[in-house]
């Protein structure tokens, strides 16, 4: 039986450094990461999580275990950050400055990520993710503990009930939306 009312939080891993020489796939939580991420399990101590699930990548599961870490979290590797296109070789703030004004309004869905994956291809790969999730009953209350981008997809998908990409939504390191 489905619950009358459930809760899907969904967070964005805390800080990291990605301009370290790491396979972005690889990167881990600073300590100022680590701080935000016992900062939002401080502001969750009340919330009783029934899943916790991740994209797998090692920030989203660092995150997930200092959030809830009575809970082993889930990898769904089809919830992972979009992915960008080759930027090796670009000085830092310059790639910085491409990630902070790559989604702008109502992005369409052909925008390549820095040259690499479109906004409609998350739309492809992570909205099935999403249904499958909302279709088990096993849950009333879950945590996703994602990344920026996919993120911005999902709650776009959540106002609009489309494959509409709202850019403007911001999503800090540690921030938690709750739907």
């Amino acid at each position: 039986m489905t619950p009358a009312r459930r809760r899907l939080y969904l967070m964005r891993h805390a800080r990291v450094r990605y301009f370290e020489g790491l396979d972005p796939e690889q990167v881990v939580l600073t300590e100022e990461g680590r701080g935000q991420a016992e900062a939002a399990a401080q502001a969750l101590r009340g919330v009783t999580f029934d899943r916790v699930v991740t994209s797998g990548l090692p920030r989203t599961l660092e995150t997930a275990r200092i959030v809830a870490p009575m809970i082993e979290p889930e990898a769904c590797y089809g919830l992972r950050e979009i992915e960008s296109g080759e930027i090796r070789g670009v000085a830092a703030d310059e790639v910085q400055e491409m990630m902070s004004t790559a989604f702008r309004g109502v992005v369409p869905l052909q925008t390549r990520f820095l040259g690499g994956e479109s906004v409609g291809a998350l739309f492809d790969r992570s909205l099935p993710e999403l249904e499958r999730l909302l279709a088990d009953e096993s849950w009333d209350v879950l945590l996703l503990v994602l990344h920026g981008g996919v993120n911005r997809a999902l709650l776009s998908h959540a106002l609009t009930g489309d494959r509409i990409f709202l850019g403007g939504f911001e999503q800090s390191p540690g921030c938690i939306n709750v739907l």
